[in-house]
Protein backbone atom coordinates (compact mmCIF):
# COMPACT_ATOMS: atom_id res chain seq x y z
CA UNK A 1 0.00 0.00 0.00
CA UNK A 2 1.41 3.41 -1.05
CA UNK A 3 0.45 6.43 0.15
CA UNK A 4 1.91 10.53 0.38
CA UNK A 5 1.82 12.86 3.01
CA UNK A 6 1.45 16.96 2.36
CA UNK A 7 3.84 19.29 4.50
CA UNK A 8 3.67 22.53 2.88
CA UNK A 9 4.32 22.09 -0.74
CA UNK A 10 6.78 18.86 -0.16
CA UNK A 11 5.92 15.86 -0.73
CA UNK A 12 7.01 12.56 1.62
CA UNK A 13 6.63 9.18 0.36
CA UNK A 14 6.12 6.20 2.51
CA UNK A 15 8.57 3.88 1.30
CA UNK A 16 6.03 0.52 0.60
CA UNK A 17 5.85 -2.65 2.37
CA UNK A 18 5.10 -6.08 2.81
CA UNK A 19 2.22 -7.29 4.65
CA UNK A 20 5.13 -8.10 7.64
CA UNK A 21 6.22 -4.67 7.63
CA UNK A 22 9.50 -5.25 5.22
CA UNK A 23 10.13 -2.98 2.23
CA UNK A 24 8.30 -3.76 -0.55
CA UNK A 25 10.23 -5.40 -3.86
CA UNK A 26 12.67 -6.20 -1.57
CA UNK A 27 14.43 -2.99 -1.04
CA UNK A 28 17.16 -2.79 1.57
CA UNK A 29 16.16 -1.78 5.75
CA UNK A 30 18.12 2.01 6.14
CA UNK A 31 21.17 2.47 7.91
CA UNK A 32 20.80 2.89 12.32
CA UNK A 33 21.21 6.58 12.74
CA UNK A 34 20.03 7.88 9.76
CA UNK A 35 16.70 9.67 11.04
CA UNK A 36 18.93 11.71 13.60
CA UNK A 37 21.20 13.50 10.89
CA UNK A 38 18.59 16.08 9.69
CA UNK A 39 18.48 17.42 13.47
CA UNK A 40 21.94 17.90 14.14
CA UNK A 41 22.21 19.87 11.38
CA UNK A 42 19.04 22.36 12.61
CA UNK A 43 20.82 22.30 16.01
CA UNK A 44 24.34 23.05 14.43
CA UNK A 45 22.63 26.14 12.65
CA UNK A 46 21.08 27.43 15.52
CA UNK A 47 24.00 27.55 17.10
CA UNK A 48 25.50 29.78 14.81
CA UNK A 49 22.90 32.42 14.75
CA UNK A 50 22.77 32.74 18.40
CA UNK A 51 26.87 33.24 17.98
CA UNK A 52 26.59 35.93 15.41
CA UNK A 53 23.41 37.93 17.28
CA UNK A 54 25.82 37.90 20.23
CA UNK A 55 28.75 39.13 18.25
CA UNK A 56 26.69 42.10 16.35
CA UNK A 57 25.65 43.33 20.06
CA UNK A 58 29.44 43.37 21.09
CA UNK A 59 30.58 45.07 17.78
CA UNK A 60 27.66 47.69 18.14
CA UNK A 61 28.70 48.66 21.93
CA UNK A 62 32.08 49.33 20.98
CA UNK A 63 32.00 51.28 17.97
CA UNK A 64 31.40 54.85 18.80
CA UNK A 65 30.10 57.50 16.63
CA UNK A 66 32.01 60.96 16.19
CA UNK A 67 29.03 62.96 17.53
CA UNK A 68 29.25 60.38 20.73
CA UNK A 69 32.34 61.08 21.05
CA UNK A 70 32.55 64.81 21.52
CA UNK A 71 29.54 65.06 23.59
CA UNK A 72 31.68 62.52 25.80
CA UNK A 73 34.59 64.54 25.66
CA UNK A 74 32.51 67.83 26.54
CA UNK A 75 33.60 69.07 30.11
CA UNK A 76 30.74 69.39 32.56
CA UNK A 77 28.94 72.14 34.09
CA UNK A 78 31.26 73.79 36.62
CA UNK A 79 30.07 73.77 40.64
CA UNK A 80 31.62 74.94 43.82
CA UNK A 81 33.63 72.61 45.71
CA UNK A 82 32.43 72.74 49.49
CA UNK A 83 33.16 71.47 52.88
CA UNK A 84 31.58 71.51 56.12
CA UNK A 85 31.88 73.86 58.90
CA UNK A 86 33.71 71.63 62.21
CA UNK A 87 33.46 71.19 65.80
CA UNK A 88 36.84 70.15 66.61
CA UNK A 89 40.14 70.58 68.82
CA UNK A 90 42.63 71.89 66.73
CA UNK A 91 46.52 71.27 67.97
CA UNK A 92 49.57 71.85 66.77
CA UNK A 93 52.47 69.28 67.26
CA UNK A 94 56.01 68.83 66.41
CA UNK A 95 57.02 65.76 65.15
CA UNK A 96 59.98 64.47 65.12
CA UNK A 97 62.64 61.40 65.42
CA UNK A 98 64.70 60.39 68.29
CA UNK A 99 67.61 57.72 68.60
CA UNK A 100 67.41 56.45 72.40
CA UNK A 101 70.61 56.02 73.91
CA UNK A 102 72.69 56.66 77.21
CA UNK A 103 74.22 59.81 78.09
CA UNK A 104 77.47 61.08 77.65
CA UNK A 105 79.05 57.75 76.29
CA UNK A 106 83.04 58.36 76.33
CA UNK A 107 85.55 55.66 75.85
CA UNK A 108 88.01 55.35 79.01
CA UNK A 109 91.84 55.15 79.20
CA UNK A 110 93.75 54.38 81.87
CA UNK A 111 97.38 56.25 82.72
CA UNK A 112 100.13 53.42 82.59
CA UNK A 113 103.54 55.51 82.27
CA UNK A 114 104.31 55.45 85.76
CA UNK A 115 103.83 51.54 86.22
CA UNK A 116 107.65 50.79 85.13
CA UNK A 117 106.64 47.45 83.44
CA UNK A 118 103.67 45.65 81.28
CA UNK A 119 100.42 46.83 81.71
CA UNK A 120 98.75 43.27 82.47
CA UNK A 121 94.93 43.23 82.65
CA UNK A 122 94.97 40.91 85.92
CA UNK A 123 91.39 41.26 87.25
CA UNK A 124 87.80 43.37 87.84
CA UNK A 125 87.16 43.18 84.17
CA UNK A 126 83.13 44.63 84.21
CA UNK A 127 80.76 42.93 82.63
CA UNK A 128 78.78 44.89 80.02
CA UNK A 129 76.01 46.88 81.91
CA UNK A 130 78.06 46.96 84.81
CA UNK A 131 77.38 50.21 86.82
CA UNK A 132 80.91 52.37 88.14
CA UNK A 133 80.12 54.62 91.01
CA UNK A 134 82.41 56.09 93.72
CA UNK A 135 85.44 53.64 94.47
CA UNK A 136 84.00 51.56 92.19
CA UNK A 137 86.80 49.30 90.52
CA UNK A 138 86.85 49.66 86.97
CA UNK A 139 89.69 47.01 86.38
CA UNK A 140 93.06 45.41 87.79
CA UNK A 141 96.06 46.60 86.20
CA UNK A 142 99.37 44.52 87.28
CA UNK A 143 97.46 43.65 90.55
CA UNK A 144 96.68 46.73 91.71
CA UNK A 145 92.97 48.47 91.25
CA UNK A 146 92.34 51.36 89.51
CA UNK A 147 89.55 53.06 91.54
CA UNK A 148 86.64 55.61 90.06
CA UNK A 149 86.33 58.89 91.55
CA UNK A 150 84.24 61.78 90.80
CA UNK A 151 86.20 64.65 88.50
CA UNK A 152 86.52 66.15 85.01
CA UNK A 153 89.92 66.08 84.59
CA UNK A 154 92.07 63.05 84.01
CA UNK A 155 95.02 61.33 86.12
CA UNK A 156 97.91 62.32 84.27
CA UNK A 157 100.91 62.00 86.68
CA UNK A 158 101.60 60.86 90.59
CA UNK A 159 100.16 62.78 93.76
CA UNK A 160 102.25 62.35 96.34
CA UNK A 161 103.45 64.87 99.35
CA UNK A 162 104.38 68.06 98.40
CA UNK A 163 102.95 68.61 95.12
CA UNK A 164 100.21 70.87 94.18
CA UNK A 165 98.08 72.06 91.09
CA UNK A 166 94.46 71.67 89.79
CA UNK A 167 94.31 67.77 90.29
CA UNK A 168 94.96 67.81 94.11
CA UNK A 169 92.15 70.11 94.14
CA UNK A 170 90.09 67.89 92.58
CA UNK A 171 91.44 65.07 94.43
CA UNK A 172 90.71 66.80 97.92
CA UNK A 173 86.80 67.25 96.54
CA UNK A 174 86.29 64.06 95.60
CA UNK A 175 88.11 62.34 98.48
CA UNK A 176 85.10 64.64 100.69
CA UNK A 177 82.61 63.43 98.26
CA UNK A 178 83.25 60.02 99.22
CA UNK A 179 82.81 61.01 102.95
CA UNK A 180 86.65 60.99 103.44
CA UNK A 181 88.86 64.60 105.14
CA UNK A 182 91.86 64.98 103.19
CA UNK A 183 92.57 67.64 105.46
CA UNK A 184 92.52 71.19 104.48
CA UNK A 185 90.24 71.36 101.08
CA UNK A 186 90.83 74.82 100.20
CA UNK A 187 94.86 74.23 99.99
CA UNK A 188 95.45 73.00 96.54
CA UNK A 189 98.76 71.22 98.48
CA UNK A 190 98.92 67.39 98.89
CA UNK A 191 100.25 67.07 101.82
CA UNK A 192 100.51 64.49 104.85
CA UNK A 193 96.92 64.87 105.62
CA UNK A 194 96.14 63.73 102.06
CA UNK A 195 98.18 60.76 102.32
CA UNK A 196 96.51 59.81 105.04
CA UNK A 197 93.49 60.25 103.69
CA UNK A 198 94.32 58.45 100.39
CA UNK A 199 95.31 55.50 102.90
CA UNK A 200 91.53 55.21 104.08
CA UNK A 201 90.20 55.20 100.21
CA UNK A 202 92.75 51.96 99.65
CA UNK A 203 91.24 50.26 103.28
CA UNK A 204 88.20 51.41 101.87
CA UNK A 205 88.32 49.15 98.74
CA UNK A 206 89.71 46.43 100.61
CA UNK A 207 93.75 46.69 98.60
CA UNK A 208 96.93 47.62 100.30
CA UNK A 209 98.03 51.43 100.02
CA UNK A 210 100.61 51.89 97.72
CA UNK A 211 104.44 51.17 99.21
CA UNK A 212 107.37 54.06 98.70
CA UNK A 213 109.85 51.05 98.33
CA UNK A 214 113.08 49.76 100.19
CA UNK A 215 115.16 52.76 98.36
CA UNK A 216 113.09 54.93 100.74
CA UNK A 217 113.36 53.20 103.63
CA UNK A 218 116.84 53.37 103.63
CA UNK A 219 116.85 56.81 102.61
CA UNK A 220 114.80 57.12 105.74
CA UNK A 221 117.54 55.37 108.25
CA UNK A 222 120.66 57.25 106.70
CA UNK A 223 118.79 60.90 107.60
CA UNK A 224 117.99 59.34 111.19
CA UNK A 225 121.68 58.66 111.58
CA UNK A 226 122.72 62.05 110.29
CA UNK A 227 120.42 63.55 112.77
CA UNK A 228 121.41 61.82 115.77
CA UNK A 229 125.36 62.73 114.93
CA UNK A 230 124.20 66.39 114.56
CA UNK A 231 122.78 66.49 117.55
CA UNK A 232 125.76 64.66 119.53
CA UNK A 233 128.12 67.85 117.72
CA UNK A 234 125.96 70.17 118.77
CA UNK A 235 125.74 68.92 122.77
CA UNK A 236 129.77 69.05 122.39
CA UNK A 237 130.14 72.55 121.03
CA UNK A 238 127.43 74.30 123.49
CA UNK A 239 129.52 72.57 126.40
CA UNK A 240 132.89 74.11 125.54
CA UNK A 241 130.79 77.64 125.11
CA UNK A 242 129.36 77.09 128.49
CA UNK A 243 132.50 76.30 129.68
CA UNK A 244 134.55 79.57 128.27
CA UNK A 245 131.53 81.35 129.47
CA UNK A 246 131.64 80.58 132.86
CA UNK A 247 135.33 82.11 134.18
CA UNK A 248 138.02 81.21 136.23
CA UNK A 249 137.10 79.18 139.76
CA UNK A 250 137.65 79.93 142.85
CA UNK A 251 140.16 78.15 143.42
CA UNK A 252 142.16 79.56 140.41
CA UNK A 253 140.93 82.99 141.78
CA UNK A 254 142.83 82.27 145.44
CA UNK A 255 146.06 80.93 143.33
CA UNK A 256 145.93 84.14 141.65
CA UNK A 257 145.75 86.40 145.09
CA UNK A 258 148.62 83.97 146.39
CA UNK A 259 150.77 84.96 143.60
CA UNK A 260 150.47 88.25 144.12
CA UNK A 261 150.52 88.54 147.68
CA UNK A 262 154.05 86.63 147.72
CA UNK A 263 155.15 88.97 144.79
CA UNK A 264 154.54 91.85 147.43
CA UNK A 265 156.42 90.50 149.86
CA UNK A 266 159.46 90.01 147.16
CA UNK A 267 159.46 93.57 146.95
CA UNK A 268 159.25 94.56 150.32
CA UNK A 269 161.93 92.22 151.20
CA UNK A 270 164.38 93.26 147.99
CA UNK A 271 163.81 96.80 148.88
CA UNK A 272 164.58 96.34 152.87
CA UNK A 273 167.91 94.64 151.90
CA UNK A 274 169.17 91.36 153.14
CA UNK A 275 172.03 90.72 155.71
CA UNK A 276 175.55 88.86 155.03
CA UNK A 277 176.25 86.38 156.82
CA UNK A 278 179.79 87.07 156.39
CA UNK A 279 179.53 90.31 156.92
CA UNK A 280 180.88 92.08 160.88
CA UNK A 281 178.28 92.58 162.95
CA UNK A 282 176.55 96.07 162.50
CA UNK A 283 176.98 95.99 159.30
CA UNK A 284 173.61 97.17 157.37
CA UNK A 285 171.70 94.35 155.11
CA UNK A 286 172.84 94.82 151.41
CA UNK A 287 169.81 95.74 148.81
CA UNK A 288 168.17 92.71 146.92
CA UNK A 289 166.87 92.65 143.70
CA UNK A 290 164.31 95.42 143.57
CA UNK A 291 163.54 95.08 140.14
CA UNK A 292 163.14 91.88 139.61
CA UNK A 293 160.87 91.70 142.38
CA UNK A 294 158.40 94.28 140.81
CA UNK A 295 158.26 92.74 137.76
CA UNK A 296 157.05 89.75 139.52
CA UNK A 297 154.71 91.69 141.23
CA UNK A 298 153.20 93.47 137.99
CA UNK A 299 152.63 90.00 136.36
CA UNK A 300 151.14 88.50 139.45
CA UNK A 301 148.73 91.08 139.50
CA UNK A 302 148.01 90.82 135.91
CA UNK A 303 147.65 87.21 135.79
CA UNK A 304 144.72 88.16 138.81
CA UNK A 305 143.00 91.07 136.82
CA UNK A 306 142.77 88.32 133.79
CA UNK A 307 140.80 86.11 135.97
CA UNK A 308 138.16 88.31 136.49
CA UNK A 309 137.93 89.80 132.75
CA UNK A 310 135.25 87.83 130.59
CA UNK A 311 136.70 85.11 128.01
CA UNK A 312 136.46 85.90 124.29
CA UNK A 313 134.14 83.14 123.53
CA UNK A 314 133.92 83.88 119.81
CA UNK A 315 135.22 80.51 118.39
CA UNK A 316 133.11 78.24 121.06
CA UNK A 317 129.84 80.54 119.67
CA UNK A 318 130.64 79.79 115.95
CA UNK A 319 131.15 76.50 116.89
CA UNK A 320 127.40 75.87 117.80
CA UNK A 321 126.20 78.01 115.29
CA UNK A 322 127.24 75.63 112.80
CA UNK A 323 126.61 72.39 114.74
CA UNK A 324 123.12 73.62 114.76
CA UNK A 325 122.86 74.03 111.00
CA UNK A 326 124.10 71.07 110.59
CA UNK A 327 120.86 69.58 112.84
CA UNK A 328 118.63 71.47 111.00
CA UNK A 329 119.34 69.96 107.65
CA UNK A 330 119.61 66.88 108.95
CA UNK A 331 115.82 66.98 110.17
CA UNK A 332 115.29 68.43 106.83
CA UNK A 333 117.01 65.69 105.04
CA UNK A 334 114.73 63.11 107.63
CA UNK A 335 111.89 64.77 106.60
CA UNK A 336 112.24 64.54 103.19
CA UNK A 337 113.08 61.13 103.35
CA UNK A 338 109.91 60.49 105.51
CA UNK A 339 108.18 62.11 102.99
CA UNK A 340 108.85 59.32 100.00
CA UNK A 341 107.86 56.81 102.57
CA UNK A 342 104.13 58.64 102.56
CA UNK A 343 101.03 57.46 100.61
CA UNK A 344 100.94 58.66 97.09
CA UNK A 345 98.31 57.91 94.27
CA UNK A 346 99.79 57.07 91.57
CA UNK A 347 98.04 57.95 88.10
CA UNK A 348 97.61 54.53 86.85
CA UNK A 349 95.41 53.76 90.13
CA UNK A 350 92.69 56.28 89.62
CA UNK A 351 90.18 56.89 86.96
CA UNK A 352 88.07 59.91 87.52
CA UNK A 353 85.12 60.17 85.47
CA UNK A 354 82.39 62.82 85.57
CA UNK A 355 78.88 62.31 85.78
CA UNK A 356 78.78 59.26 87.96
CA UNK A 357 77.34 56.48 88.39
CA UNK A 358 78.52 55.47 84.41
CA UNK A 359 77.28 52.41 82.74
CA UNK A 360 79.68 50.05 81.03
CA UNK A 361 78.63 49.95 77.00
CA UNK A 362 81.85 47.91 75.72
CA UNK A 363 84.85 46.55 77.40
CA UNK A 364 87.56 46.79 74.97
CA UNK A 365 90.07 44.54 77.23
CA UNK A 366 90.14 41.31 78.14
CA UNK A 367 92.10 39.68 81.64
CA UNK A 368 95.28 38.49 80.42
CA UNK A 369 95.70 41.31 77.87
CA UNK A 370 97.92 44.24 77.61
CA UNK A 371 96.62 47.84 78.04
CA UNK A 372 97.76 49.68 74.97
CA UNK A 373 94.51 52.19 74.14
CA UNK A 374 91.02 52.85 75.70
CA UNK A 375 90.01 49.78 78.03
CA UNK A 376 86.06 50.14 78.25
CA UNK A 377 83.29 52.61 77.14
CA UNK A 378 81.27 54.15 79.17
CA UNK A 379 78.11 55.93 79.42
CA UNK A 380 75.74 57.78 81.97
CA UNK A 381 73.24 55.93 83.81
CA UNK A 382 70.47 58.20 82.31
CA UNK A 383 68.44 57.01 79.71
CA UNK A 384 67.58 59.84 76.70
CA UNK A 385 66.66 60.11 73.77
CA UNK A 386 68.28 62.80 71.05
CA UNK A 387 66.63 64.30 68.42
CA UNK A 388 67.25 66.39 65.67
CA UNK A 389 65.40 69.82 64.38
CA UNK A 390 65.62 72.40 62.16
CA UNK A 391 64.72 76.35 63.52
CA UNK A 392 61.23 76.42 62.69
CA UNK A 393 60.34 73.70 64.84
CA UNK A 394 63.32 74.12 67.54
CA UNK A 395 61.93 77.65 68.40
CA UNK A 396 58.73 76.09 69.28
CA UNK A 397 60.13 73.77 71.91
CA UNK A 398 61.59 74.58 75.07
CA UNK A 399 63.18 72.46 78.04
CA UNK A 400 60.17 71.40 80.40
CA UNK A 401 57.99 70.58 77.23
CA UNK A 402 56.12 66.85 77.25
CA UNK A 403 56.70 64.68 74.38
CA UNK A 404 54.55 61.20 73.39
CA UNK A 405 55.90 58.21 72.13
CA UNK A 406 55.64 54.38 70.83
CA UNK A 407 57.59 51.82 72.39
CA UNK A 408 58.79 48.86 70.97
CA UNK A 409 56.47 46.82 72.19
CA UNK A 410 53.56 49.02 71.38
CA UNK A 411 52.96 50.79 74.52
CA UNK A 412 53.16 54.55 75.13
CA UNK A 413 55.47 56.16 76.72
CA UNK A 414 56.31 59.89 77.48
CA UNK A 415 59.35 62.09 77.75
CA UNK A 416 60.38 65.58 78.81
CA UNK A 417 62.51 67.83 76.73
CA UNK A 418 65.82 68.61 78.79
CA UNK A 419 66.99 70.97 76.31
CA UNK A 420 67.67 72.63 72.56
CA UNK A 421 70.52 72.91 71.37
CA UNK A 422 71.95 74.25 68.01
CA UNK A 423 74.68 72.23 67.08
CA UNK A 424 78.23 73.00 67.18
CA UNK A 425 79.31 73.82 63.50
CA UNK A 426 75.51 75.77 63.24
CA UNK A 427 76.44 77.86 66.41
CA UNK A 428 79.66 79.13 65.05
CA UNK A 429 78.45 81.00 62.04
CA UNK A 430 76.37 83.76 64.99
CA UNK A 431 73.06 85.63 64.40
CA UNK A 432 73.70 88.30 62.53
CA UNK A 433 73.60 85.34 59.57
CA UNK A 434 69.73 84.91 59.13
CA UNK A 435 69.48 82.78 56.46
CA UNK A 436 72.23 80.61 57.88
CA UNK A 437 70.41 80.73 61.40
CA UNK A 438 67.06 79.32 59.06
CA UNK A 439 69.20 76.46 57.68
CA UNK A 440 70.60 75.59 61.27
CA UNK A 441 70.06 72.49 63.23
CA UNK A 442 69.37 72.00 66.64
CA UNK A 443 69.76 68.96 69.04
CA UNK A 444 66.82 68.10 71.09
CA UNK A 445 67.75 66.02 74.65
CA UNK A 446 64.54 64.45 76.26
CA UNK A 447 64.57 62.29 79.29
CA UNK A 448 61.96 59.26 79.11
CA UNK A 449 59.52 59.43 82.11
CA UNK A 450 59.38 56.38 84.70
CA UNK A 451 60.26 53.69 82.14
CA UNK A 452 60.28 49.35 83.41
CA UNK A 453 64.13 47.53 83.35
CA UNK A 454 62.51 45.93 80.39
CA UNK A 455 61.24 48.91 78.55
CA UNK A 456 64.70 50.22 78.40
CA UNK A 457 65.93 47.50 77.26
CA UNK A 458 63.97 47.51 74.41
CA UNK A 459 64.33 50.76 74.07
CA UNK A 460 67.77 51.19 74.51
CA UNK A 461 69.50 51.61 70.56
CA UNK A 462 66.31 52.59 68.64
CA UNK A 463 64.40 55.14 66.75
CA UNK A 464 61.53 56.14 68.37
CA UNK A 465 58.84 59.28 66.54
CA UNK A 466 57.87 61.94 68.71
CA UNK A 467 55.25 63.63 68.79
CA UNK A 468 55.53 67.14 71.10
CA UNK A 469 52.68 69.59 71.35
CA UNK A 470 53.38 72.95 71.08
CA UNK A 471 50.00 74.82 71.00
CA UNK A 472 46.20 73.69 71.01
CA UNK A 473 42.88 75.27 71.89
CA UNK A 474 40.78 74.92 75.32
CA UNK A 475 38.24 72.24 73.98
CA UNK A 476 36.11 71.94 70.49
CA UNK A 477 36.04 74.85 68.71
CA UNK A 478 34.68 76.01 65.13
CA UNK A 479 37.30 75.24 62.57
CA UNK A 480 37.36 75.55 58.70
CA UNK A 481 40.23 74.06 56.31
CA UNK A 482 43.22 76.58 55.74
CA UNK A 483 41.72 76.58 52.16
CA UNK A 484 38.65 77.91 52.69
CA UNK A 485 40.32 81.06 54.10
CA UNK A 486 40.82 84.19 51.26
CA UNK A 487 42.15 87.64 51.94
CA UNK A 488 39.53 90.70 51.70
CA UNK A 489 41.08 93.83 49.90
CA UNK A 490 42.29 95.09 53.58
CA UNK A 491 43.97 92.51 54.15
CA UNK A 492 41.02 90.65 56.65
CA UNK A 493 40.85 86.83 56.62
CA UNK A 494 37.24 85.80 55.15
CA UNK A 495 35.29 82.66 54.43
CA UNK A 496 32.77 82.28 51.52
CA UNK A 497 29.35 80.63 52.67
CA UNK A 498 27.18 78.47 50.57
CA UNK A 499 23.77 80.18 50.70
CA UNK A 500 22.02 78.51 47.86
CA UNK A 501 19.91 75.05 47.07
CA UNK A 502 22.27 72.32 49.61
CA UNK A 503 19.96 69.46 46.96
CA UNK A 504 20.87 71.16 44.08
CA UNK A 505 24.12 68.71 43.46
CA UNK A 506 22.14 65.92 44.46
CA UNK A 507 19.15 66.78 41.63
CA UNK A 508 21.50 67.63 39.11
CA UNK A 509 19.70 70.21 38.20
CA UNK A 510 22.11 73.27 37.58
CA UNK A 511 20.80 76.01 39.91
CA UNK A 512 22.22 79.35 40.85
CA UNK A 513 24.03 78.97 44.14
CA UNK A 514 24.47 82.23 46.49
CA UNK A 515 27.28 82.60 48.29
CA UNK A 516 28.10 85.14 50.90
CA UNK A 517 31.98 86.16 52.32
CA UNK A 518 32.16 86.73 55.36
CA UNK A 519 35.20 88.57 57.24
CA UNK A 520 35.89 86.23 60.32
CA UNK A 521 39.02 86.79 62.98
CA UNK A 522 41.31 83.23 62.90
CA UNK A 523 43.16 81.69 65.94
CA UNK A 524 44.96 78.53 66.00
CA UNK A 525 45.99 76.64 62.54
CA UNK A 526 46.98 73.24 62.82
CA UNK A 527 46.74 69.73 60.55
CA UNK A 528 45.09 71.97 58.07
CA UNK A 529 42.24 73.71 60.11
CA UNK A 530 42.34 76.80 61.67
CA UNK A 531 40.16 78.16 64.21
CA UNK A 532 37.03 80.87 63.75
CA UNK A 533 37.34 83.07 66.96
CA UNK A 534 34.08 85.37 65.33
CA UNK A 535 32.72 86.28 62.23
CA UNK A 536 30.44 88.72 61.03
CA UNK A 537 28.02 86.56 60.44
CA UNK A 538 27.52 83.50 63.04
CA UNK A 539 28.69 80.24 61.91
CA UNK A 540 27.19 77.24 62.49
CA UNK A 541 28.83 73.94 62.46
CA UNK A 542 27.06 72.06 59.23
CA UNK A 543 27.21 75.20 57.14
CA UNK A 544 28.88 74.44 53.83
CA UNK A 545 32.02 77.07 53.23
CA UNK A 546 33.58 76.71 49.81
CA UNK A 547 37.17 75.60 49.46
CA UNK A 548 37.51 75.38 45.40
CA UNK A 549 35.70 75.62 41.99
Amino acid sequence: MKFSRSRGDRAVSAPATDGEGAPAGGAAAPTPGTGLRGHRLIWLVAGIAVLSLLAGIIVSRLVVSPAQAAADAKAPAAGLITVPVEKKVIANDVTLRGDVKYDDAVQVKVETADLGGPAVVTGQVPALGAELGQTSIALEVSGRPVIVLPGDLPAYRTLRVGVSGPDVAQLKAALTAVGINPGNGGSDIYDAATATAVDKLYANVGYSSPTSGDEAKDGVESASRGVRDAEEALTSARAELSASKGGATEVEKLTADNAVREAERNLAAAQAGTPDPAAEPGTPPQPGDVAGAQDALTLARAERAALDKPKDVAAQTAAVTNAQRQLDDAKKALGEARTETLTALPASEVLFLSGLPRRVDEVLVERGATVSGPVMAVSGATLVIEASAGSSDAELLAPGAKATFVLPDDSQGTATVTSVEARKGDAEGGESNADSKKGARFTVSLAPDALTPEQITLLQGSNVRLTIPVSSTAGEVLAVPVAALTAGPGGESRVEVLRGDAGAESTGKKKDRATDLVPVKTGLAAGGFVEIVSSDDPLEPGDKVVVGK
